[in-house]
């Protein structure tokens, strides 16, 4: 064998992709399929999506997948931008939960999100998910996905926030459910205090795309905005919902929220609202009580805190860890 011959396997050895994050459910398991797609660098999404897939599957009846980004070695890892292995399993979802943030996934990866998105079946986003894809400005993609894209599915992309004041040192927004509002999503969810700095996605110019209903509004504790409150209000909304018609080529039913700080999810009406948005999209609003579902207790929700570079190390996706030590 020549040293030709060994460079060239050397380098498809390297360029491999990693193994798929997990086991797919059995395909005779005909449970409605909800598949989580995690990949932020900084809310610890690859922490919440398994506690909200384990919860979904223990009391919802749903068999669930989670993805994560991983490295070449096949450990979690949020900075590993180009690689999401395993969305081939979008083709039999029932609802995608996406929480991702500035990813450049490869066309055999990014397509088959796209396909879901266009193919009618419910979506939930999560906070990073207005801005899930940057596409370098050479790229042809970063003109449809890096803004265009989010708008349309989620019905709003990236615009700014009122400002990080130190991750988890204390609550940023005031969240309050809109008190006219009947939907099945709010049933049990009373006003909270969240740690998420507000995202401003509406207010001085700005509004949120399709024909959306706005569930809960949140007001910002503080503000680098101070002195353009005029262009970015210190209320935006931090939950909304959107149905598209049939043949649209978007989804179908659509759940979003702003919010998706690990400490938001103490709060139980913070993941009391996330569950049903999800239960809400797959058409099952008549499982939710009039008084909101069974949620985990919040010590259950523990996770580790906010910030660039802070994820766990050395965890494999079967069993990522999901509680602060």
């Amino acid at each position: 064998m020549t040293p030709t011959t060994l460079l060239l396997i050397g380098a498809a050895i390297l360029h491999a992709d990693p193994p798929a994050t997990g086991t797919p459910p059995p395909k005779d398991d005909d449970r409605p399929h909800v598949v989580f797609i995690s990949g932020d660098e900084e809310y610890r999404s690859e922490e919440s999506l398994p506690r909200f897939a384990a919860l979904l599957g223990r009391d919802h009846d749903v068999r669930t997948t989670v993805l994560h980004s991983l490295d070449g070695d096949g450990l979690i890892d949020p900075d590993a931008l180009s690689n999401i292995p395993g969305l081939e399993v979008l083709a039999d979802a029932d609802l995608v939960v996406m929480f991702i943030r500035f990813r450049t996934l490869p066309d055999a990866q990014l397509e088959p999100i796209k396909r879901y998105a266009a193919s009618g079946r419910p979506l939930v986003g999560f906070r990073t998910a207005t801005h899930a894809f940057r596409y370098p400005k050479e790229d042809p993609r970063h003109v449809e996905m890096n803004e265009a894209w989010p708008r349309r599915v989620f019905g709003q992309r990236w615009i700014t926030h009122h400002g990080n004041f130190g991750d988890g040192k204390t609550p940023l927004t005031r969240v309050v459910p809109d008190p006219e509002a009947t939907h099945p999503i709010l049933r049990g969810v009373e006003p909270f205090d969240a740690y998420s700095w507000l995202y401003h996605v509406e207010g001085g110019g700005d509004e949120l795309a399709g024909d959306p209903t706005r569930l809960a509004t949140g007001t910002t504790l503080k503000s680098y905005h101070e002195e353009r409150h005029d262009r970015f209000p210190t209320s935006s909304p931090v939950a909304w919902t959107i149905e598209n018609p049939k043949d649209s080529n978007l989804p179908g039913r659509v759940f979003f929220t702003t919010l998706g700080h690990p400490y938001d999810f103490r709060s139980d009406d913070c993941r009391r609202m996330a569950v049903q948005g999800m239960l809400w999209a797959m058409g099952r609003e008549d499982d939710i009580p009039t008084t909101g579902v069974k949620i985990d207790d919040a010590a259950d929700w523990r996770l580790t805190n906010a910030g660039f570079g802070g994820y766990r190390k050395q965890q494999r996706p079967e069993a990522p860890a999901s509680r602060e030590p």
